[in-house]
C-alpha cells in the first residue's frame, strides 16, 4: 500500500504542476489587455503602463507564474483587478455556497441512484427494471437548468415552498440558507442520479455473474442475501469512482444552475469574472477548482485500492 500510495502522491503533484502550467499559459495567450479593460479604451499610455506595473503585468511570463504559483502556495491569490479585495476573501465568500449545493447534490443523488440501480439490477428482465431505466434515460438527457426552471414553477411560483432565487447567507440561520439550496440541488442531482443509477445497475449485474455470487447461492444463501452480501460491496468499485467525478462536476460545473437560481457560488464568480476579464480571479479559481477534481479523484483512488486489494497489488 505505500508504494501505491507513494506513486499516486508523485502523479499527484505532477498532474497539478502541469493543470497549473497549462491554465496560467491559455490565460495568459488570450487577446486583449486587463489594464485597458480597467481603465477605458481612452487611457493614456502612461496611465496604462503604470496600472500594468503596479498589477504586475510588465514582467516577463515565467517570472509571473512564479510570482503567481508561489503566492497561491503561500495562500496570497492576489488582489482582484475589478473588485479591488483579495481574491482569497471572494472565493471564501462564495465556497460557502458552492460547497454545501454539490454535498447536497451529490447525498441526494446517491440516496436516489444506488437503491435504484440494485433495485433495477434484481430484476433484470422485467417490466420494473425497462420502466426505472427508462426514467433514468429520460433523465440523463433532460438538462439540469430546464429542471432547475421546471423546479422554480412548480415550487417557488404555484406552490411558494421554497425560494425561486437568491441566498439569504448562512448569517440568517441555516434553515432559510438550506431552503434556498434545496431546488438547485435537485436539480443538480436528478440527471446525475440518472446516470449514476445506469451505471450501478450495469455493475451490480456484472458482479451477479461472477463465480463467487453462484457459490454463495450453491451454498443455500438467499437471492437477496447474496445480493447485498456479496455483489453489490463488490459492483462498489466503479459507482465510487463516479461519485467522485460526479462531486468534482457538482463542484466545478455549476455556472449555468448558480446563474438560473441567482446563487452566490463559485460558478457564478466565474461567470462574472470571465465577463469582466478578472484574469487574476479567473486564474485562480480555474486552478482551484481543477486541484479539487484532481484531489478528488486522488481520494477515489485510494478509495479504490482500499476496495480491491487487487489495485494495490498492481503497482507493487
Amino acid at each position: 500500500m505505500t508504494t501505491y500510495l507513494l506513486r499516486r502522491l508523485a502523479i499527484l503533484l505532477l498532474t497539478l504542476l502541469a493543470a497549473s502550467l497549462v491554465v496560467f499559459i491559455v490565460l495568459q495567450v488570450l487577446p486583449g489587455d486587463p489594464a485597458a479593460l480597467m481603465l477605458g479604451t481612452g487611457a493614456r499610455e502612461d496611465t496604462l503602463a503604470a496600472l500594468r506595473a503596479r498589477l504586475g503585468l510588465d514582467a516577463p511570463l515565467p517570472l509571473r507564474y512564479l510570482r503567481w504559483a508561489g503566492g497561491m502556495l503561500l495562500g496570497d491569490f492576489g488582489v482582484s483587478y475589478t473588485y479591488g479585495v483579495p481574491v482569497a476573501d471572494l472565493i471564501r465568500q462564495r465556497v460557502a455556497v458552492s460547497l454545501p449545493l454539490a454535498a447536497m447534490a451529490i447525498v441526494l443523488s446517491t440516496a436516489i441512484a444506488i437503491p435504484t440501480g440494485v433495485w433495477a439490477a434484481s430484476r433484470r428482465g422485467r417490466a420494473s427494471d425497462a420502466a426505472a431505466m427508462g426514467v433514468a434515460q429520460i433523465g440523463v438527457a433532460l438538462p439540469n437548468f430546464w429542471l432547475g426552471i421546471l423546479l422554480v414553477l412548480a415550487f417557488a411560483v404555484k406552490l411558494p415552498w421554497f425560494p425561486a432565487s437568491g441566498f439569504p447567507g448562512w448569517a440568517a440561520g441555516p434553515r432559510p440558507a438550506l431552503a434556498a439550496l434545496i431546488l438547485p440541488a435537485i436539480a443538480l442531482a436528478l440527471p446525475q442520479a440518472a446516470i449514476l443509477a445506469r451505471v450501478t445497475r450495469a455493475a451490480v449485474l456484472e458482479t451477479l455473474g461472477e463465480d463467487f455470487v453462484r457459490t454463495a447461492r450453491a451454498k443455500g444463501l438467499t437471492q437477496r442475501a447474496a445480493l447485498w452480501r456479496h455483489a453489490v460491496p463488490n459492483a462498489l468499485i466503479p459507482v465510487v469512482t463516479l461519485l467522485g467525478l460526479q462531486f468534482s462536476f457538482l463542484l466545478a460545473g455549476t455556472v449555468i444552475i448558480e446563474n438560473v437560481f441567482t446563487l452566490p457560488g463559485l460558478g457564478r464568480l466565474v461567470f462574472q469574472a470571465i465577463t469582466q476579464r478578472d484574469l487574476i480571479v479567473v486564474q485562480d479559481l480555474v486552478v482551484l477548482l481543477a486541484c479539487s477534481v484532481i484531489m478528488v479523484n486522488f481520494a477515489v483512488d485510494l478509495a479504490a485500492a482500499w476496495l480491491d486489494p487487487r489495485l494495490r497489488a498492481s503497482a507493487t
